[in-house]
């Protein structure tokens, strides 16, 4: 095999290695694994594989050959707390840890939640109120609710097939697109943050996906809270998610953690998380995250459903709307997504959870991202 580095990680096929091997290739921190992680029960019903639903393209093909066709590494399916279905490919095990991607972003909004909840911070303060430096910055007017539910003012592309993207240069801040980074006077994510100053809205107005948002967020809350933004996730929900596995967050160079898109956690970890969600916060007796967020989350409303509509990505959830970094497909089911594959499908109406991990060649390969959906939601609705 070739040498898999910081320049070409991302390139078809390295990622199968790359996705599970982040803390190879660049600076992490490690979310330890607890010392009482809690116990699966497994159930296995291997029928889930024969399964069948239609592609996009409008073929029928069983879930089994789908893993094959949209390059899956895990597939885990939860329900009644049970795991009752559990593969892996590409020598990926339950210990294995996988880049998540954009499901980062769904712990980060969980993490905002529960120091809501606890008085630390108030969802509608402004983020340059919290830090002063954004506000001669895109963010001045920003509040922590319009990055939570990516409605920021900031200018910021995010198309993954443009090489020079702006989503492609915040990640120069962590190590992922070295060739980018000499062209950048910002050293870290706060610099890249603070070096943006056009806005493309009234913040509010629109919903746009800008992972900058995220990264933004994070930096309120640990302004709020007066901690490290990866010792709360640490503290109020990592470990009270007892996880079997340890987990690892890209850093950029102040050692400030990539919520963005930097985590990396096994396929059972993700599954954990899913099942607090789905039980509105709640795990393993704990409330994690308050109800009243998990609720307000899947409830959104008609401004939130009507600014979704209006964006590129309406046509993919009818009736859906994203909020607290969740992608809400209707009153029960709910998505964290990230790209090149990865998905976490929480689906009240048969309390199942399914975590999804893959090595996709593209970003966002629009045909192999449906397809990869359909077969998700045909499990979620069958079992």
């Amino acid at each position: 095999m070739n040498e898999i580095n910081q320049n070409n990680w991302n390139k078809h096929p390295n990622q199968i290695w790359s996705f599970q091997n982040m803390k190879e290739l660049f600076s992490t921190k490690t979310l330890s694994k607890s010392k009482d992680p809690s116990v699966f029960e497994v159930k296995l019903n291997q029928e889930i594989e024969k399964f069948e639903f239609d592609t996009l393209e409008g073929k029928s093909i069983s879930v089994k050959d789908s893993f094959n066709e949209t390059h899956a590494d895990a597939f885990l399916v939860i329900k009644n707390d049970e795991i009752i279905y559990e593969k892996y490919f590409n020598e990926m095990s339950m210990q294995s840890p996988h880049l998540m991607n954009s499901i980062s972003k769904s712990f980060l909004g969980m993490l905002a939640g529960a120091l809501v909840g606890k008085g630390i911070i108030d969802p509608e303060d402004k983020i340059s109120n919290l830090i002063p430096e954004f506000k001669d910055s895109a963010f001045a007017e920003t509040t922590l609710q319009n990055a939570l539910d990516m409605a920021g003012a900031v200018k910021f592309g995010e198309d993954y097939a443009e090489s020079e993207a702006d989503f492609w240069h915040e990640t120069a801040m962590v190590g992922w697109r070295p060739d980018l980074k000499e062209n950048l006077k910002a050293n870290n994510l706060m610099e890249y943050a603070l070096s943006l100053k056009e806005t493309e809205q009234i913040d509010g107005e629109k919903y746009h996906y800008r992972t900058v948002l995220t990264d933004v967020a994070a930096m309120a809350l640990e302004k709020a809270a007066d901690k490290s933004v990866f010792d709360l996730m640490n503290e109020h929900i990592w470990q009270r998610l007892k996880p079997e596995n340890d987990a690892h967050v890209v850093l950029d160079s102040n050692d400030f953690p990539y919520f963005g898109a930097g985590m990396n956690a096994s396929a059972r970890d993700l599954g954990r998380f899913g099942l607090m969600v789905l039980n509105n916060g709640m795990f393993s007796g704990e409330q994690i995250v308050p109800e009243s967020w998990l609720k307000d989350t899947i409830a959104g409303d008609a401004g939130y459903r009507k600014r979704f509509a209006e964006s590129e990505q309406g046509p993919m959830m009818p009736d859906g709307h994203y909020k607290n970094k969740m992608w809400v497909v209707d009153e029960n089911i709910m998505l964290c997504i990230g790209i090149h594959g990865q998905f976490i499908c929480i689906n009240k109406a048969t309390n199942s959870v399914i975590v999804r991990f893959s090595s996709q060649p593209e970003p966002l390969d629009l045909m192999m991202f449906a397809n990869t959906l359909a077969g998700i939601q045909s499990v979620s609705s069958k079992i």
